[in-house]
């Protein structure tokens, strides 16, 4: 049986509103999607809720209308800007068991719990990357396993409460309830990686409009997540204030005329603000220059943060860059040069029912999104909700331990009180009825003892006094 889910991406540049449905096989069929410019958001931060909410109304409606469907759910993504990571551990006894999901709960709560959050972060991700059982480390998987101590070590994803209490306004205002959290980069992540680098170890860097999320996913999780406010944005603004053009303009010659390989010799006359009647002309070199010395500063910075992670040795597989500002002629190779490592632009994933415009880099994160609620999580993870993502099916003796069919006691009661279940097996009605039969002529026996009738006292007789019978009219008038 299939369900619908919506993912939105609420990003700097735009919002962008996802619904699909997702079979038994866990497969994501997208039915209907609306972008729109956002507004209202800055650097990834809201800045305006009334405008933000309005942008992801708009875009929600567009989804909605071509979807056919007024799925009032979503899940949203979080910008890294005010996001941290703290690692964590935690340890619990398994006596004589084999281990549940149950204990790997508890573990990942027990490390959850050793961790100190700060009173102003909300906790959005806890993810499992190393479990050791009894003496043996390096887990991949324990469940299943047979051990007496289980021990797990976690990556701590949080946010600032104000930031995430502005986006649940925000998401609210627009008619919605959020069923879930993700943080953008870890959504892109999931889009964009492949299982080769997932087990290798690969850096993700998504480089939207006004901000560069980078993460770093070793072993099992990531393990590293960093945030820059720089942008594509960045870029227009440079190039509309050195060249003195419009903004309008200055995207314009961005995306027909960005190219950091190489530069022309050739010249272009552009508009100047505030009278674009008028026109300057301005040699590509220039355009070139200023293109490159943005991109190789945000590069530089990224690269500045890689090293900072300690976990460059363990990045096997390279880096894997995604977002709008990839889409700049020679973008792998100044990357490449600056990272030292194998670099490589990645596409979202292809999903079934795809639009064209979605088959983008800057479509990341939503596609992200969409495979999350489709099971595309870490093996194991705590949630926004505080629940427990996994892929195991659980056994009714796992979630229903303390349920005992035969019957309870109550606590300073040595009478047994019995459930209602009725398991039509032969035979079993039928005692139940006599028993109840029986117990029904036991509680009329001792109904029939204890009812008192004072209209049945003897009539006192005139020798008896009339103490007697005075004390028989006034207890007859009293009940």
């Amino acid at each position: 049986m299939s369900k619908t889910i919506l993912a939105i991406d609420v990003g700097s540049t735009k919002v962008a509103a996802v619904i699909a449905e997702v079979n038994a096989q866990n497969g994501v069929t997208i039915t209907g999607h609306g972008v729109v410019e956002s507004k209202g958001v800055k650097k990834g931060v809201i800045t305006n809720i009334e405008l933000a909410s309005k942008s992801i109304k708009k875009a929600l409606n567009d989804a909605r209308r071509i979807a056919g469907n007024n799925i009032s759910v979503a899940t949203v993504s979080i910008s890294n800007a005010y996001a941290r990571s703290l690692n964590s551990s935690g340890i619990v006894n398994i006596p004589h068991k084999d281990i549940s999901v149950k204990e790997i709960k508890r573990v990942m709560d027990t490390a959850l719990y050793n961790a100190n959050i700060p009173n102003e972060f909300e906790v959005i991700h806890v993810l499992p990357y190393n479990f050791k059982v009894d003496d043996q480390d390096f887990i991949e998987d324990p469940y299943g396993m047979n051990a007496s101590r289980l021990e797990v070590s976690v990556n701590i994803i949080m946010t600032q409460k104000s930031a995430l209490s502005n986006l649940t306004k925000a998401v609210r205002a627009a008619g919605l309830e959020i069923g879930g959290i993700v943080l953008n980069s870890y959504a892109s992540a999931i889009a964009v990686m492949g299982d080769d680098e997932r087990e290798l170890g690969v850096a993700v860097i998504d480089m939207g409009g006004q901000t560069s999320n980078l993460i770093i996913h070793v072993g099992n999780s990531i393990r590293y997540n960093d945030f820059l406010a720089v942008g594509s944005n960045h870029i227009t603004n440079d190039l509309s204030m050195a060249l003195h053009t419009p903004l309008n303009v200055a995207e314009k010659v961005k995306i027909r005329h960005g190219n950091l390989l190489e530069s022309s010799n050739e010249s272009i006359e552009l508009p100047v603000i505030g009278d674009e009647e008028s026109r300057n002309p301005v040699p590509l070199e220039t355009v070139h220059a200023i293109i490159l010395a943005r991109v190789e500063e945000a590069l530089m910075l990224l690269a500045k943060s890689i090293d900072k992670s300690a976990l460059r040795e363990q990045i096997g597989a390279g880096a894997v860059l995604t977002g709008g500002m990839t889409k700049l002629k020679g973008m792998r190779e100044l990357a490449q040069a600056i990272f030292g490592m194998p670099v490589r632009i990645g596409l979202p994933r292809e999903l079934d029912g795809m639009y064209e415009e979605m088959k983008d880099p800057a479509f990341s994160t939503v596609v992200g999104l969409l495979l999350h609620q489709a099971g595309g999580h870490t093996q194991y993870e705590i949630d926004f909700g505080k629940n427990l993502l996994h892929h195991k099916e659980v056994s009714t003796s796992e979630t229903l331990d303390d349920l005992q069919l035969g019957g309870r006691k109550e606590e300073g009661s040595s009478e047994e009180k019995e459930f209602s279940f009725d398991f039509n097996e032969p035979g079993k009605k039928e005692k139940k009825n006599r028993r109840s039969s029986r117990r029904g002529a036991e509680k009329n026996v001792e109904a029939e003892e204890e009812a008192f009738d004072f209209g049945d006292l003897p009539k006192p007789s005139k020798e008896e006094g009339g103490g007697l019978g005075k004390f028989v009219n006034w207890m007859k008038q009293l009940f």
